[in-house]
Parts: structure tokens; sequence; C-alpha cells
């Protein structure tokens, strides 16, 4: 562990280990078995677009190449984005309990998603991707609303605010898709399944709706680390550093909202991952944005994939909605958290 928290080249070889080691075991395990590195080398061939050769079982690489493999793989993309958005969430707002479920966004992205399969809607010149456009509207349109309303109350952004307006706007859009589902007839399904979050029956086209929102999510987030650290430590103060605190703030904001309705709009809400991944990455690798944005994407790439493997096997043939496992795991940690939040607040008011 002290060579990890010491040695960043370390800290980035064991996640990318993980990562890996994640997606192998993604593809491999199920109702038909296949061996590790008959799955690595499908994963390797596939990835750069080469033949198979005759050794290869068919049916192994139709298994992975057109079913196992873009479900893992867009159970990274999902599990990643939320992550990095957790962590962009938690450094912006100087608050370790803020992330895209708790602050709302998520709810907010899935409602866009609900009204675009509730309405059949496709926007000329969008096509496939009215639904993650939407979803990403809606989610960036919620948070704004939120921030609005939190300052409106008070003008610090406190942790037990902000904790209750999430919790408001949340019930408040939840109230709404419920009332869409009572609504809808043939959609109903479908709609049910989204609120409960899966990656499964999914293909290669969804891994391509949320690709290019996750890239250009991320690249901004990535390329604002080092601005989100100074923003860390109070307007003034980055103000000083020569951050533009307006400009990099709305940046930060809208990346991340763009990354988490993205992720919505291919699996659903899929609660805690934001929360729980950023806080584990920083109490190991410490608090350093230029690392732990990249690090927290890497951590819950790798545990989204584990987490839908065990939603899709715990009890196989059936398959639990991989929101369900997330919000079992996910919940004591939030409880928890909101616990030592709490202690340390305590602490610091009696030593004052």
């Amino acid at each position: 562990m002290s060579l990890l928290k010491n040695s960043k080249p370390a800290a980035y070889i064991a996640a990318f280990v993980f990562l890996v080691a994640s997606i192998v075991v993604g593809v491999s395990v199920g109702s038909v078995q296949v061996p590790f590195f008959v799955s690595a080398e499908i994963i390797g061939r596939t990835a750069l677009g080469l033949d198979f050769p005759s050794h290869l079982d068919t049916t192994f690489v139709n298994i992975i190449k057109e079913i196992r493999l873009p479900r893992v793989l867009l159970a990274v993309l999902v599990g990643a984005g939320l992550a990095i958005a957790g962590a962009a969430f938690q450094g912006l707002l100087k608050n370790p309990l803020a992330d895209p479920y708790t602050l709302g966004v998520s709810s907010g992205s899935s409602l866009g998603a609900v009204t675009v399969l509730f309405l059949g809607l496709s926007i000329p010149g969008l096509g496939r991707f009215t639904l993650p456009a939407v979803s990403v509207l809606f989610g960036m349109i919620t948070l704004l609303l939120l921030l609005g309303f939190v300052k409106a109350i008070e003008r610090s952004l406190s942790t037990e605010t902000i904790i209750l307006a999430g919790i408001i706007f949340s019930s408040f859009l939840g109230s709404l898709i419920s009332l869409m589902i009572a609504l809808t007839g043939d959609e109903l399904r479908q709609i049910i399944s989204w609120i409960m979050g899966s990656v499964a029956m999914r293909g290669w086209e969804y891994v391509g709706l949320i690709l290019p929102f996750f890239i250009v999510g991320c690249l901004i987030l990535l390329w604002n680390a080092k601005e989100l650290n100074a923003l860390v430590f109070g307007e003034e103060t980055a103000k000083t550093l020569g951050v533009n605190t307006k400009v990099r703030r709305l940046a930060i904001l809208a990346a991340a909202s763009i990354i988490t309705g993205s992720a919505v709009a291919v699996s659903g809400t899929i609660g805690f991952v934001g929360l729980v991944i950023p806080h584990l990455t920083r109490l190991i690798w410490g608090p350093d944005h230029r690392h732990l944005l990249p690090l927290s994407m890497l951590i819950g790439g790798g545990f989204l994939a584990l987490t839908d493997l065990l939603a899709r096997t715990i009890i196989a043939p059936t398959e639990l909605p991989i929101g369900v496992i997330t919000a079992v795991a996910g919940a004591p940690v939030f409880g928890l958290l909101l616990f030592q939040q709490r202690r340390l607040t305590r602490q610091i008011g009696k030593r004052r």
C-alpha cells in the first residue's frame, strides 16, 4: 500500500492491471466458460481488427465478440464515466459526499431518457443520438437548478444543504418518472429496465453512443485537473493563482454532466459508483486531481465490469439489474461516509 501511495507509476500500473483483468474475467465467465488466455487473444484481435485463426473456437469468438465484449466495455465506460464525474463534483463542490446520484443529476438524466422513450422522440439531425443528447441536457439543467436553489438558501455550499436539496430534486424527478410509467403502455418494460440500471442486451451500438460523450467529457475534466486543484482551496485562492474561476467551473460542471447524462442514457440510473470509487481512490492515492481523475476512471471501469459480472452470475440464469448491486453495496458506504463527515465536523467545532 505504501508503494502505491508514494509511487504514481505503480498506482497507474496497478489500476490498469485491475481494469484489464476485470475485462478479461468479465468476458470469460458466464453460462459458457471461456479460458482466460482464449478470451485475451480474442479481445486483442478484435481491438486490432485482425482475423481469427482456425484454432480459435468459432463459438467462443461469437460469444465474446458479439455478446460479452460490448457488454463489458459498456460497463467499463459507464463505470469510468460515473467515477470521474463523481471525483470532479466532489472536488469542485469541496464535498466528499457529492456525486451524480446524490446531486440529482442522474435522476434528471433519467427523466430525459424516459421522456425520449415515452414520447418516442427523434430530433432531426441527431437520430440515434437523441437519447444521450436529451439525457445530457436534462442532467445539466438539473444540476444548474440544484446549485441555484442551494445558493438561494445560503451562499456556502454546505454538505447538509446540498444533500437535502439533492434528495428533494431526486424525489421530485422520480415522481415525474413514476407518472410517465403510470401512463405508459408498451414501453413500460423498457422504461423499468432503464430506471433499475443495466447493461444487459446492449451491443456495439450503445458503446458507440456513449463513446463520443465520454471522450469529450473526460478530456475536458483531465484538461482542467490542475485548475480543479486550485478551486478546492476556494474561489479567491484560485483567482490569485490566475484561474478564470467562472469559465473553469462551468467547463467542469458541463463535462461532468455530459458524462453522467450519456452514461444514464445507455445504462439507466446506477447509483453510488460516483460516490464510493473517487472516495476510496482519494484515500489510497491522495487528493491531487491530476492523478485522482484518471485513477478513479480506471478503478471505476473495472469495478462496474466486475459488478455486472456478479449481477449476471449470482443467481444465474436470472440476471439482477446492476443498479441493484451498486445500491446494496453503496448505501452502507454512503451512510458510513456521512457518519464520518458529521463526526469530523463535531470534532472541529469542539476544538474551536
